[in-house]
């Protein structure tokens, strides 16, 4: 938080809002009733309303990022432990609730589609979460290994005389749900372990 708004208040590090409430309000009081006073208490008193309002605004907007922030990583650790446990529509569910959906947010998204069977719109939820956050590792090496995999059941599932789109086998099971079904035995060994395991060992941060 920012220092100086907290002096401005008499506040310091780890003030809350309501602690930020009350000092505003005793000190507005104050001034409300110096500015009326002559010479340079009446002018301080002028200049101080102004200064503590500013600081009272900037700690209550820095306060409510912080606390969206936070209940955001809240929900994610859900995500993740949902996912684990293999509760996957009500992790979607709260993916759902999210306002805010940067790369962590499509990154979860792609593991619950491809737990959905959904090779195709996982891979598109990864090319997001890339594009948001171009230096993080992790999405780049998940996607890189998933395409690796993917070619390569692709290329097996030629010489075998099959046709492979993306995963998917024409012997598949049917699905009307997005990206359809693929070969989860085969990709499983690759993206769904380092997925899961990444989570379970709390590296989505």
């Amino acid at each position: 938080m920012n220092k100086k708004n907290l002096e401005l208040l008499g506040l310091t590090e780890g003030a809350t809002k309501e602690d930020v409430q009350s000092a505003y309000d005793a000190l507005r009081a104050k001034y409300l009733e110096e500015r009326f006073m002559d010479g340079e208490v009446g002018n301080n008193a002028a200049r101080m309303l102004t200064a503590i309002e500013t600081a009272y605004g900037d700690l209550m907007r820095e306060l409510s990022e912080n606390a969206a922030a936070e209940d955001g990583e809240n929900s994610f650790s859900k995500v993740e432990e949902l996912i684990k446990d293999g509760q996957y529509q009500e992790a979607q569910r709260v993916l759902d609730s999210f306002n805010e959906r940067g790369g962590k947010w499509h990154y979860l998204q792609s593991v619950v589609f491809y737990r959905k069977n959904w090779v195709n719109e996982s891979k598109k939820q990864l090319e997001i979460a890339i594009q948001l956050e171009p230096d993080n590792e992790k999405y780049k090496e998940t996607y890189k290994k998933l395409n690796d995999k993917i070619s390569s059941d692709s290329q097996n599932a030629n010489q075998n005389g099959q046709t492979v789109y993306e995963g998917q086998t024409m012997n598949s099971a049917p699905d009307n749900q997005m990206g359809g079904n693929f070969c989860a035995s085969c990709i499983e060994c690759c993206y769904l372990n380092m997925c899961i395991n990444c989570l379970c060992n709390s590296c989505c941060r």
